[in-house]
């Protein structure tokens, strides 16, 4: 009888979804058992039935009321893996749709035969086994590599705790915060490869989020939206670099919960670095930022006097070369911020060096770095250009994120949308994330109208000139 019902029901629902949807999330499905009017089913996982529940619960509560009536119910029988004993076979936990909460906290296996070649991998073309997932790691972003400070100490520990412990440990995740050029992708990658090194049998993988955005664009367009999902699923250690930079793309938001609430389900372990902690970040939805708070948020600071010395010192030692000591001092005193910019000054000096034939000495040193102090322009940010405006303007950047409609703050508003279109690489959909929480197409009206009155209004155009000669000083 249960058999039956639920034939009647597919027939239904072939016709009302995409065939691709159909073969994936329904064909897997197998009635169990008809009590009364109501339905059990088995899926095969927890990230199943929530997907069925958020995506397809109406045309099933549809086709369940046409088959058995209006007090038809549906329950889920999910199969889970029993991590209680050494064998593979399933067990199943019993709940109704919606009245389960428990459930979320089980650790899961995924939803699909690893042995299997029938995903598509999305950084190599046609599928292939998780086994062949290459991690793109960069072997010099090690941990032997990494220079400990009181800049990085917590970081790094929690880190190296992570990598020998992926998924056992509280700080899952593991989020890394901090300015550019301090070291994040470095010590993310530093975990994958130790992870590697001592689980190879684990599946790791490092990947920006603008590369995992683009992927997830390709296979919306390509029709192949679960290929793309099921091979994130597989991952042990997921690597995510620049989460912030999925500020205002929904759609990739949605996918990206959805795959971290699996692995984080299933025990695996997901590493995270933005330039912002948590706290801070703007558009990103709160369901999200509230699950990168789960674990640990460790933030990277300025390098001391001290650090930055020892940086230099182990650079200068890997690449087997010999520099006076005032000269290392010298370069660490006057390059402060940035870890990038000071292994980015010794690579120069040592360039001239080599290619002028010159002796390094502190008058080269002194020579160089005033060249690539004073060709080396601030790097602009949002933030730092809607407080020069709120400043011009004699404004709070409250007031500027507000919702007000008051002229003067909307001129100053679009002001900082036009400075941030022109002089950052952020999308308009960030930029209207970060500006008062706008979308994209108020940011390009807000760039058109300033734009009009730059040719018409000879004040207005002083005005921005005065602007952008403060933001470029």
């Amino acid at each position: 009888m249960h058999q039956r019902v639920w034939n009647n029901c597919l027939k239904v629902i072939k016709d009302n979804v995409p065939s691709i949807s159909y073969r994936t999330w329904f064909e897997p499905i197998v009635p169990l058992k008809l009590d009364s009017s109501i339905l059990t089913i088995q899926v095969p996982s927890p990230f199943f039935y929530e997907y069925l529940e958020e995506q397809y619960i109406d045309i099933l509560k549809k086709v369940l009321r046409k088959e058995l009536g209006p007090d038809a119910k549906l329950e889920y029988s999910v199969v889970m893996q029993n991590n209680n004993f050494n064998e593979n076979k399933p067990y199943t936990v019993k709940f109704p749709a919606r009245n389960s909460k428990d459930i979320k906290n089980k650790p899961v296996p995924v939803p699909l035969d690893p042995e299997e070649a029938t995903i598509k991998n999305p950084f190599v073309i046609p599928g292939i086994k998780k086994l062949n997932i290459d991690p793109r790691l960069n072997p010099s972003y090690s941990f032997t590599n990494f220079v400990e400070g009181e800049c990085n100490r917590l970081a790094r520990s929690a880190g190296y705790a992570v990598a020998n412990n992926p998924g056992g440990t509280a700080f899952n995740p593991l989020l890394i915060y901090g300015d550019s050029g301090l070291g994040k992708t470095h010590l993310a990658q530093a975990i994958g490869i130790e992870v590697k090194e001592k689980f190879p049998e684990k599946t790791v993988l490092y990947v920006n989020a603008n590369k995992f955005q683009t992927q997830f664009v390709d296979s919306v367009r390509n029709n192949n939206k679960n290929d793309f999902l099921h091979f994130y699923q597989m991952i042990d250690v997921l690597i995510i670099d620049d989460v912030h930079e999925f500020a205002g793309k929904e759609k990739t938001q949605d996918t990206f919960f959805h795959i971290f609430n699996h692995l984080h389900q299933s025990g695996k372990q997901l590493v995270l670095t933005s330039d912002k902690p948590p706290v801070e970040l703007q558009g990103l939805e709160q369901r999200l930022l509230s699950r990168f708070k789960w674990g640990l948020s460790a933030d990277l600071q300025p390098p001391d006097f001290e650090t930055r010395i020892a940086i230099l010192q182990k650079k200068i030692y890997n690449d087997g070369i010999e520099m006076p000591e005032d000269v290392i001092e010298y370069i660490a005193t006057h390059i402060s911020d940035n870890i990038r910019e000071l292994e980015g000054a010794l690579i120069s000096l040592l360039a001239q060096s080599t290619l002028n034939k010159k002796e390094i000495t502190l008058d080269l040193a002194h020579e160089m770095i005033d060249k690539l102090i004073k060709n080396t322009k601030r790097e602009i940010s949002i933030d730092y250009i809607q407080k020069v405006v709120c400043n011009y303007f004699n404004i709070g950047v409250e007031q500027l994120q507000s919702k007000t409609r008051k002229r003067e703050i909307v001129q100053a508003r679009q002001v900082a949308m036009f400075f941030s279109k022109t002089l950052t690489k952020a999308s308009l959909a960030n930029i209207g994330s970060q500006i008062g929480g706008k979308d994209h197409a108020t940011v390009l009206h807000a760039c058109k109208t300033v734009n009009n009155l730059l040719e018409t209004d000879k004040r207005f155009r002083l005005q921005v000139d005065e602007i952008e000669k403060k933001l470029k000083i």
